[in-house]
C-alpha cells in the first residue's frame, strides 16, 4: 500500500513538473518573439542643417498689398544714403567745384588777354575827326565787350557782318547780311593809307569797321567778343575797303 502511495506521489510530482515546464515554455517563446520584433527609432529627427539665426535681421519681407496697418503703410519715410552713395556725392561735388574753378580761371585769363590786347593797340581819338564816318566809327566803339553769336545781328549777340550791318542801320544805311556781300557795296578805296573812319573792311570770311590808325572795330569770336583790333585780324588775307558814307 505504501508503495502504491509512493508511486502515485511520484507520478503526481512528475506530472506537476511537466505541466510547469509546459506553461513556462510558451511564455519564454512568446517573450523571445516579442523581443526580436522591437525596432528602435529616434523620438526626434536628426538635425542635418544649421538652424536659422533668429537674431539676424531679415533682408526681405512679403506683405499682402491689401493688408491694413493703421495708416503706417502710407508714411513718407525719408531715404538715407549709404556710405558709398555719400562718398560718390562728395566726389561729384569736388569735381563740380574743380570744373567751376577751372572755368572761372579760363574766363579771367581770356579777360586779361583782351585787356592786354586793347592796351597794346594805339588808341584813336575820334573826337578830333569830323564827318558822318567818324561819328559812325565813334558809335561802334560803344559796343566793346558785347557777345559774339554766330548768325546774330543785334546787341544781344552778333557775328562780324551782323555787327557791321547793325551799326550802319543806326545811321539809316541798309547793308547786305554777309561779309562777302559787304565787300562789294559803296565806293572802293585803293589802299589802307586812303581809308577813313567809317569805311568797311571786308572779304569772304570777315567784316569790320575802320576807325583809323590801322585799327578796326569788329565782332571777333565767342571768346574775344566785340572789340578793337588791328587789321591783322584778317590773318594776312586780302580784303576790300568800301566807303558808303
Amino acid at each position: 500500500m505504501t508503495n502504491v502511495k509512493n508511486i502515485i506521489s511520484t507520478s503526481v510530482a512528475v506530472i506537476a513538473t511537466g505541466a510547469m515546464f509546459a506553461c513556462v515554455a510558451p511564455f519564454a517563446s512568446a517573450d523571445s518573439a516579442q523581443t526580436s520584433a522591437v525596432v528602435s527609432s529616434r523620438s526626434f529627427p536628426k538635425a542635418s542643417s544649421v538652424k536659422k539665426n533668429l537674431f539676424t535681421e531679415s533682408t526681405s519681407t512679403s506683405v499682402d498689398e491689401n493688408s491694413k496697418w493703421g495708416g503706417i503703410e502710407t508714411l513718407d519715410v525719408p531715404q538715407t544714403e549709404s556710405q558709398a552713395e555719400k562718398e560718390a556725392a562728395a566726389v561729384a561735388a569736388a569735381q563740380k567745384a574743380a570744373d567751376e574753378a577751372a572755368a572761372a580761371q579760363s574766363a579771367a585769363a581770356a579777360a586779361a588777354s583782351r585787356s592786354e590786347q586793347r592796351a597794346s593797340i594805339p588808341q584813336v581819338d575820334l573826337g578830333k575827326m569830323t564827318g558822318t564816318g567818324a561819328e559812325l566809327a565813334s558809335f561802334s566803339l560803344k559796343f566793346q565787350g558785347y557777345p559774339y553769336v554766330a548768325g546774330g545781328n543785334t546787341p544781344a549777340g552778333w557775328d562780324c557782318s551782323g555787327f557791321v550791318q547793325y551799326v550802319f542801320s543806326q545811321f539809316g544805311i541798309s547793308l547786305p547780311r554777309t561779309s562777302g556781300a559787304q565787300a562789294t557795296v559803296g565806293t572802293p578805296i585803293a589802299s589802307l593809307a586812303d581809308a577813313k573812319p567809317g569805311d568797311i573792311l571786308a572779304n569772304g570770311t570777315h567784316a569790320a569797321i575802320y576807325i583809323g590808325n590801322g585799327q578796326v572795330m569788329n565782332a571777333m569770336n565767342p571768346v574775344q567778343g566785340t572789340a578793337v583790333s588791328g587789321v591783322s585780324v584778317f590773318g594776312g588775307a586780302g580784303y576790300s575797303i568800301r566807303r558808303v558814307m
